[in-house]
């Protein structure tokens, strides 16, 4: 791991590590668990994928190179069902290289590494503690997936650190969301600047400067939205929220 990459080699992993792949065309990255025997979990957008990360591999296919890898019939995660899935290790990478997510990073690292969704300034559980929440998760859901609120970054950053948005209004844990939003939302805040240089290198500067800010204002680490929840109560606080989808009627759940 460093500055440029995070890829690991297989045999260098433990349980509780928080691992990730990128899809097609490196425009998206698949995060999950990995919790030993070879086994990761990861959450899913029910249905749309196996071994994937959301519906946009679909879609971005035809932008890069096809892949080969065929997942074992036993990883198929079930047509119903909330989303949790368990895989073995190769059948989540579906023939992409592994990486492994960085925790606890100095913010001069987190900003160097422009990519979003590949470190974060939180600092990790230990792995005991995350394994049980992977697996708890597993049995109980993690909620209706998003690919802006509740996606499967999401989802690992919370096994590791616990740590939950308190605003549903407002985007959830995943350094890619960030990342996907930041890069437009610099242009824009960056444009009331112009006046103060006429070079574009100036500008690419002040956008760059925005884009980075934000990142760091947005991480799971500096966020001040943000609450320790126990995997438990979390189900809870979800298993409501789904019955007030249902039933809007319904008070919402308290903030302890």
């Amino acid at each position: 791991m460093g500055l440029l990459s995070n890829r690991v080699d297989r045999n260098s992993l433990k349980s509780g590590d928080h691992i990730y792949s990128w899809r097609t065309a490196y425009i998206y990255a698949h995060h999950g668990i990995f919790v030993g025997d070879n086994k990761v979990i990861h959450f899913t957008r029910r249905g749309q994928e196996v071994g994937t990360g959301t519906v946009l591999d679909v879609l971005l296919v035809s932008s890069g190179p096809t892949r080969t890898h065929v997942p074992c019939p036993t990883c198929i995660p079930p047509e119903e069902g909330h989303g949790v899935v368990s895989s073995c290790l190769d059948c989540f990478l579906a023939g992409g290289i592994l990486y492994r997510f960085e925790y606890d990073v100095k913010a001069t690292l987190f900003v160097a590494k422009m990519r979003g969704g590949t470190c974060t300034l939180a600092a990790s559980d230990p792995d005991e503690t995350v394994v049980h929440r992977a697996k708890y998760l597993l049995d109980n859901g993690f909620g209706f997936y998003n690919v802006f609120k509740n996606n499967c970054e999401d989802f690992a950053i919370y096994c590791k650190t616990g740590l939950v948005v308190i605003d549903q209004v407002t985007m959830g844990q995943s350094g890619q969301a960030v990342s996907l939003i930041g890069g437009p939302l610099a242009a824009v805040l960056s444009t009331p600047l112009r006046f103060l240089t006429a070079s574009p290198y100036g500008m690419a500067a002040m956008a760059v400067g925005v884009y980075c800010t934000s990142r760091v204002a947005a991480d799971i680490g500096m966020r001040k939205d943000v609450m320790k929840l126990e995997v438990e109560d979390l189900t809870r606080r979800l298993a409501i929220g789904a019955l007030q989808v249902l039933n809007p009627q319904l008070p919402a759940p308290l903030v302890s």
